[in-house]
């Protein structure tokens, strides 16, 4: 019979075991980060300063530090220190720092992943968000891109600081349609915009979300955006 648990590699009582409560508070910490499984990420590789029990990472394979020669193996804090723990395919996760949920295809985490074929293709959902702080002038193309080959779903905005100017209102859009998402938008802080598209727009070549004054020039203001697309997966 294993000494171990096969998933979790827990470690068994055995009979007549002295300081059980050992073994058995070791394994209530696996659980405890591993059951309902949250990521803070999947990209970091340098440890962080503070270990706080039951969080989770999963490593890439450069992580250095006390992670190193971890690579694909999800770290959980337990004690000051760190457990480390093998991914199992068809294992989901949620990855905090993307806000997408993942699936582990056996190698790496499908971040965003609907659906995972046995050869790894699959439908995934893409999100982007970021914000734009506005100078002088009638436009600002900002650093939140939609990525080749993403079917768009939609973008939102939400004004952070009021919008300073003679403008009237403001779009949103990309390079050919500023108004794709949205027109005649409202400067005061918190106006919003829910730009969903009746038909899903596919692009081609990646594209940086456009904010466009109306009826004059911006001075001032921040802009929160997102944008929300689906995406296939090839497969490996």
């Amino acid at each position: 019979m294993s000494s171990e648990t096969t998933r979790l590699q827990m470690a068994l009582l055995a009979p007549a075991q002295a300081q059980k409560h050992v073994t058995v508070n070791e394994a209530l910490m696996r659980l405890d980060g591993m059951v309902n499984l949250v990521l803070q990420s999947v990209s970091t590789a340098v440890p962080p300063g503070a270990v706080l029990d039951g969080q989770c990472w999963g490593l890439p394979a450069s992580s250095e530090g006390a992670w190193a020669g971890q690579g694909g193996r999800i770290a959980v804090g337990a004690n000051g220190g760190w457990i480390f723990l093998p991914p199992a395919p068809g294992m989901r996760a949620f990855v905090a720092d993307r806000g997408q949920q993942a699936i582990h295809d056996g190698t790496d985490w499908a971040v965003g992943a609907l659906s995972l074929g046995q050869g790894g293709s699959g439908l995934m959902t893409g999100l982007a968000e970021g914000e734009v702080t506005l100078g002088t002038g009638s436009s600002a193309v900002t650093d939140v891109l939609i990525p080749a080959g993403a079917m768009v779903i939609g973008a939102t905005a939400r004004v952070a600081a009021a919008l300073t100017g003679p403008l009237t209102g403001w779009r949103l859009g990309t390079t050919g349609a500023t108004n794709r998402f949205g027109q005649g938008l409202g400067k005061p802080e918190g106006s919003w915009a829910r730009g969903l598209l009746g038909s899903p727009m596919a692009y081609y070549q990646p594209a940086p979300l456009i904010v466009t004054s109306e009826g004059g020039n911006f001075t001032g203001g921040r802009i929160r955006l997102a944008v929300h697309w689906l995406e296939m997966r090839l497969p490996l």
